[in-house]
């Protein structure tokens, strides 16, 4: 099975090859990094990492506590994008099958995303929200949290969940993502969300004058 664990680290030289080897003495095998943020001689980073199936994740947390200035922000499934350049797969998929692009993008954006499920929302005339698209994971027709106002962004919700939107399709849709036992959606990844539907749009709608494709 794949993890996705988050953490904050010292921004000096050598603080990433202790996360690494404490990864393998714990017995994860590190797939790929990305690195989120720098800031004040601090870094937050993402590690994907292959683990066995039904080991207790808890030696993971407990391994990279004992690195001096590391913090351990999450550690939850996930799984890995199709191809080399996910994003661009996706949009070729998108490009290749219009009349279902939306529902292509909604479907992929879970696993580009570490996320539960994602789906296509429309907004009620009362202000509400009302999926009617979902990827595995999710359900058509459930009720939504609060999607307004209707701009790319992240929240939490009562209930805990964490939640990602973006406009689709010129803001006739919101593209819904959602995880549970996970911290919530960093910048970058709705940055990445917003990307992915202004591609998206540029290909259904022919507009290429709004947002940048990848």
């Amino acid at each position: 099975m794949l993890l996705r664990i988050r953490i904050r680290l010292p921004d000096r030289p050598g603080s990433l090859g202790q996360v690494a080897r404490t990864l393998g003495a714990a017995g994860a095998d590190v797939v790929q990094m990305a690195v989120l943020e720098r800031d004040n001689g601090r870094a937050m980073d993402d590690f994907t990492v292959a683990w066995p199936a039904g080991v207790d994740t808890a030696r993971l947390s407990e391994g990279l506590g004992t690195v001096p200035g590391v913090e351990v922000v999450g550690v939850w499934p996930t799984a890995e994008p199709q191809g080399a350049f996910p994003d661009a797969a996706v949009i070729g998929q998108v490009a290749a099958v219009p009349e279902r692009g939306a529902e292509i993008l909604a479907d992929a954006v879970p696993a580009i995303l570490s996320a539960d499920w994602a789906g296509l929302a429309e907004l009620t005339a009362e202000g509400g929200a009302v999926m009617t698209h979902a990827s595995v994971g999710g359900k058509s027709g459930a009720d939504l949290p609060e999607l307004l106002p209707l701009r790319p962004r992240a929240f939490t919700a009562p209930d805990g969940t964490q939640f990602a939107v973006c406009p689709l399709a010129k803001g006739t849709l919101a593209l819904v993502v959602a995880r549970t036992g996970a911290p919530p959606f960093h910048r970058t990844e709705v940055f990445r969300l917003e990307q992915l539907a202004g591609a998206a749009d540029a290909v259904l709608t022919g507009d290429r004058s709004g947002r940048s494709p990848v």
